[in-house]
């Protein structure tokens, strides 16, 4: 006994140690392409780096599976599901394409994973940036006469098919959402209960700083270096962002973005961005994207088919449009003009298969469903 208690006391010294008044520990790690801001409060140094190395390799290990034009996981994948045979697919390219599926369908295939062949025609599957020419009208004509969707894959287990030689996946509208979700878990297996995962401008929170939310920014897309507006996490949710200035190129005097429309096989017209808030990650990623291309017409649509409620879009002439619940959360560091539209996509639902989304939902009375602030 007299021989433990010297290391008892070493071992709560060591503890002790490591525990300080509690602050925001902050590690930068680079996946997805872009550069991931962990964020982490607690009063535990030891607990925060634990949870820093643990992420920095399940990030290593997501950005290797999932990427679409490196070797690994995915690229295998999509190798295979071409030639039209039985073939085994690895647990995390199936997940990916399990938890996406019924976001697709409800996004009418304007969230559309399966059109990577689409995208790298328009020259976004290069390391050294964007460049073009765009592909010709001829061949986008010919490629959406066979225009891929994830219902083009037969999937019994582990087992695969392909029925579709125009499929290629591509999850960077999903990827990134899905992998935030999984690293938000990771930390609550050490016991984190309070954490932000920024991802690019994308992120998902969780708990408090200490006596006041997390509090964000929501980018201009006509000057996105400087924000539009800010707003504060209510528990654990995702803010994610889809805006036609992240990526693009210029040719021959012309901008072209990355978001393709897969109704036209070319970038999508009518919206500079939509921000989107939900407790899923995922879902936030997929939504932003379905809603970008549908614009300003139909994303109310959408919204409802996906069970989004709120929304914040800013259409090509920087007019925005926005949800009930976003315009109760968002505060515009300067008043827009005009005044943004109110868009409720729930407060109507005549169509019997959008019913569902809004099961539950306690809609505001028709002459609410569209007004201006």
């Amino acid at each position: 006994m007299k021989r433990l208690l010297p290391l008892l006391l070493a071992l709560l010294t060591v503890a002790a140690c490591s525990r300080t008044e509690p602050r925001i520990h902050r590690q930068d790690i680079l996946a997805f392409g872009t550069l991931i801001t962990v964020s982490i409060y607690t009063d535990d140094d030891r607990l925060a780096e634990q949870g820093f190395q643990a992420l920095q390799e399940d990030f290593r290990l997501m950005h290797e599976a999932w990427h679409a034009w490196h070797p690994g996981s995915l690229m295998r994948f999509n190798g295979l599901a071409r030639t039209g045979g039985w073939f085994s697919a690895g647990p995390s390219v199936l997940a990916l394409i399990e938890q996406a599926r019924p976001l697709a369908e409800q996004s009418e295939q304007l969230f559309n994973p399966a059109i990577g062949e689409l995208i790298a025609a328009w020259g976004f599957h290069r390391d050294e940036g964007p460049a073009g020419p765009p592909p010709s009208g001829t061949w986008i004509r010919d490629y959406l006469q066979h225009l891929p969707t994830l219902n083009d894959l037969e999937i019994r287990g582990v087992r695969v098919r392909g029925h579709n030689p125009r499929l290629q996946l591509d999850f960077g509208a999903f990827a990134k959402g899905y992998g935030v979700d999984r690293a938000l878990e990771r930390l609550k297996s050490f016991g984190i209960e309070n954490a932000l995962i920024n991802a690019g401008g994308d992120l998902k929170g969780m708990g408090r700083p200490g006596d006041r939310p997390w509090k964000i920014a929501i980018r201009d897309p006509r000057a996105p270096d400087a924000p539009l507006a800010t707003l504060e996490l209510q528990g654990e949710e995702a803010v994610f962002t889809s805006g036609g200035y992240e990526r693009g190129y210029e040719y021959r005097g012309r901008r072209y973005h990355h978001i393709i429309d897969p109704r036209t096989g070319r970038p999508a017209r009518g919206t500079l961005s939509v921000t989107v808030i939900h407790p899923l990650a995922a879902t936030a990623d997929a939504a932003a994207t379905a809603l970008f291309i549908a614009g300003p017409r139909d994303w109310p649509r959408i919204a409802r088919r996906m069970g989004i409620r709120e929304v914040l879009l800013v259409a090509e002439d920087g007019h925005i449009e926005m949800t009930p619940q976003m315009a109760a959360r968002v505060h515009f560091l300067r008043p827009p003009q005009p005044a943004p539209t109110i868009i409720d996509p729930f407060a109507a639902v005549t169509d019997s298969s959008d019913k569902a989304a809004a099961d539950g939902y306690n809609a505001p009375s028709p002459e609410q469903t569209r007004h201006s602030e």
